[in-house]
């Protein structure tokens, strides 16, 4: 059936894995009707999926230098573009952001302009001129075209601290949805989905990585679709929804005004009893980020963040050519923009099953006693996920009487909406996947980056192959547990560490990767100077914000990346023209980067 190589396989080869797929939600729904419980069905897609992204990580183990880092330069465009989708719709994208714009509105919208404008970005400043560079990290980038240990020090430094305050986002993420699937405790459940993330990578390096994220990227796409389209035909708003949005807000502007959203407010003494992480449909949530420069400054951040980030930058190292890196990123576009404009759709849908009462699926208006008792609250209220109370004693579930977790949004509406639990299950197998595929790459990225750059640029550059992967992969398993770890802790949400994250590589890596593409007299000593101190500016902004500091100019600690920017900026250009200027050699160096033929710079030095 398959001839030839790998590559020129890989059409029949996904298309045979997705059909496979197809076939198991099928029996799975057979097994629904046949009579088998919800706790299996959800098991079974986990368990299924996981070992599935178990076996392409083995079956893609490697003891090759290039193919553990770069996946052997040979990934083809569209497939290169499916599996940075999966890098990029993280457990944020596909479990936490249509719970943000279900309860904080149009306004968390940015994040969608954001995370999609960034890729204009990759394509037209970064992509094609670093893949033409041919570095294996972004460390290896900075430490090349600048120079010297501590640049290449300094932007571990910053690719640390940003990928590691995102891979908790994801352990979190695989968490949580390990805990409902599995009926395990979260803090249980964090080791469980770190130890699927690890069977991905840790044997194959990159190359398993890129072939694990596209199965997942295909996994995760028809999850987020299905229950969209099938919500939408179920309550009338058409086959393609998408195109109907603005008539279901209206619906719900309608539904609030006659519920009275905002006008019933409750006490201190009433909140003391909803659940930590629970949220309720208020108008303090509706206006969150609804002024132009709130809007527009959060998808500044995450535009920026996004051509910051190693964990998509090295995405593109993995291309054939120059052509292909930049190719690759419309693909990357499209595939992400599947999901991405069905997010809102998707909240939308959410909240009027909840709250329109011409639904069988309304609970606004019914009894408290009837909502508690129905089965799908009882399981998301046992998971501490979700929350009702008759704060105001009249027995009837008022919309500022239920709190709900923003994770829940996406994994509770299929159950909300009635339809089969087989549904639910394949969103549970989606959230995992998005999870686990982009914690796959920053777990990497952070390990690659101390394996390559500190341990064998720095340390040991005489280091073996075999010593050098050995190196990478105690590492991978280090840092992934610490990450399980923090995220045990629960100290901030899925969203908001991810958008911590974005602001972090914003603060230490965007100027000086753009300016070291695009300015030749930017130097060592700015670059330093540049990363550090927009990290230690932004980093110090955010801690003061938390503590109660006001701010100023409305910049919050979702958008403290342009403190840190802003810093990063000015001491890279002052500092740089204050040096001296780069030597010919460099310069030179970086005229050959925006050439966009030729052979990579960087090719023939690992």
């Amino acid at each position: 059936m398959f001839k030839g190589n790998f590559i020129n396989n890989l059409p029949k080869i996904y298309g045979t894995y997705t059909g496979g797929f197809i076939v198991f939600i099928i029996l799975m729904a057979i097994g629904e009707q046949a009579g088998m419980s919800a706790k299996v069905i959800g098991i079974c897609f986990v368990a299924f999926t996981v070992l599935i992204y178990a076996l392409i990580g083995y079956l893609s183990r490697t003891i090759q230098v290039d193919a553990y880092y770069l996946a052997g330069r040979q990934v083809p465009t569209v497939f290169n573009g499916m599996a940075t989708a999966a890098d990029w719709m993280s457990g944020a994208s596909f479990v936490a952001m249509a719970g943000g714009i279900y309860f904080k509105g149009y306004g968390y919208m940015a994040l969608l302009v954001g995370w999609t404008g960034g890729y204009v970005l990759v394509a037209s400043l970064l992509a094609p001129y670093l893949r033409k560079f041919g570095c294996y990290t972004v460390p290896d980038f900075i430490g090349t075209r600048y120079g010297g240990n501590l640049a290449r020090l300094s932007a571990v430094i910053v690719l640390t601290v940003a990928s590691f305050t995102y891979v908790t986002a994801q352990i979190n993420a695989t968490g949580t949805i390990a805990s409902v699937a599995l009926d395990i405790p979260f803090n249980i459940a964090v080791y469980v989905g770190l130890a699927s993330i690890l069977m991905c990578s840790m044997l194959g390096g990159m190359r398993a990585v890129t072939w694990t994220q596209v199965a997942q990227y295909i996994v995760l796409i028809i999850a987020y679709l299905i229950p969209v389209f099938w919500i939408s035909n179920k309550m009338g708003a058409g086959v393609f929804p998408h195109l109907m949005l603005a008539d279901e807000v209206a619906r719900i502007a309608e539904l609030e005004a006659q519920f009275g959203l905002g006008s019933v407010k409750n006490s201190a003494a009433d909140l003391k009893q909803v659940p930590k992480g629970l949220s309720g449909i208020t108008k303090a949530h509706a206006e969150v980020n609804t002024t132009p420069w709130k809007f527009i400054s959060l998808a500044v951040c995450m535009m920026a963040g996004t051509a910051s980030l190693p964990h998509v930058m090295m995405r593109y190292f993995t291309t054939p050519s120059v052509k292909a890196a930049r190719r690759s990123v419309g693909w990357s576009l499209f595939f992400i923009f599947l999901l991405y404009s069905s997010a809102p759709m998707l909240a939308t849908l959410s909240k009027l099953s909840l709250m329109d009462p011409n639904l069988a699926t309304g609970i606004i208006g019914k009894s408290i006693s009837e909502v508690q008792a129905i089965d799908w609250y009882q399981n998301w209220n046992q998971a501490n996920l979700m929350f009702v109370s008759d704060f105001n004693g009249n027995g009837t579930l008022e919309l500022n009487e239920f709190f709900m977790g923003g994770k829940a949004v996406v994994l509770a509406t299929p159950e909300i909406a009635g339809l089969p639990y087989v549904i639910s299950g394949l969103v549970a197998a989606g959230g995992m996947a998005a999870a686990m595929s982009t914690a796959d790459g920053l777990v990497l990225a952070i390990s690659n980056a101390l394996s390559h750059d500190i341990y064998y640029k720095m340390i040991n550059p005489k280091a073996e192959t075999a010593k050098r992967l050995l190196i990478a992969r105690i590492l991978l398993v280090l840092i992934g547990f610490a990450g399980a770890t923090i995220a045990a802790l629960e100290i901030q949400g899925i969203l908001g560490s991810v958008i911590w994250a974005f602001d972090f590589a914003m603060s230490g890596l965007f100027f000086p990767l753009v300016l070291g593409v695009w300015w030749k007299r930017a130097n060592a000593q700015g670059a330093v100077a540049g990363m550090l101190g927009g990290l230690v500016a932004g980093t110090a902004y955010l801690i003061a914000v938390r503590s109660g500091y006001p701010g100023f100019l409305d910049i919050t600690q979702l958008t403290f990346g342009i403190v840190g920017s802003v810093v990063s900026l000015v001491l890279m250009i002052v500092v740089s023209l204050a040096t001296k200027a780069p030597d010919a050699a460099t310069q030179k160096m970086v005229d050959e980067v925006r050439v966009p033929s030729g052979k990579a710079i960087l090719g023939r030095q690992h």
